[in-house]
């Protein structure tokens, strides 16, 4: 599955960059997230719960920053095990671009599901995928405006 979208940042790209390395603004922002563990200089332990359907799992994973170009660019390369669920692994491009008095940031993910996960149907796989993906960027937007619900 692929999932593309954009969202304009009320922030100059290098506060925009900082936030999105931040684990705690991770955190706060990615869906159904337990918990973000720096464990090196590129790399951090997840824990995530996530309902597919009639499957409901915590997924504990990595999560690799790789092709890091500062303040422009990077990817992320996850992968994790829910268990009887399944797993997950796939990888997430985003582009920071300077832009009036706030910042273009542009996403491109693919993920893929094994195990229980997969049985459930691609599309209603592909569909809570791209709102995920979605929620990510807009509470990330909410939060470093400000606007985020307290």
């Amino acid at each position: 599955m692929e999932m593309k979208g954009e969202q304009l940042i009320p922030l100059p790209q290098a506060a925009t960059w900082e936030a999105l390395n931040d684990p705690a603004v991770l955190k706060g922002c990615i869906p159904g997230c337990e918990a973000i563990e720096r464990i090196a200089d590129n790399e951090y332990e997840v824990v995530l719960t996530a309902k597919v359907g009639p499957v409901n799992a915590k997924f504990k994973g990595k999560m690799t920053v790789t092709d890091a170009d500062p303040p422009n660019a990077y990817t992320l390369v996850f992968e994790g095990q829910g268990g009887v669920a399944g797993f997950a692994k796939g990888h997430a491009s985003v582009a920071l671009t300077p832009q009036d008095a706030g910042t273009q940031l542009v996403y491109t993910a693919k993920a893929t599901v094994g195990g229980k996960l997969a049985q459930v149907g691609a599309r209603l796989i592909d569909g809570v995928a791209k709102k995920l993906a979605g929620q990510f960027f807009e509470s990330f937007n909410r939060h470093v405006s400000g606007k985020t619900p307290r």
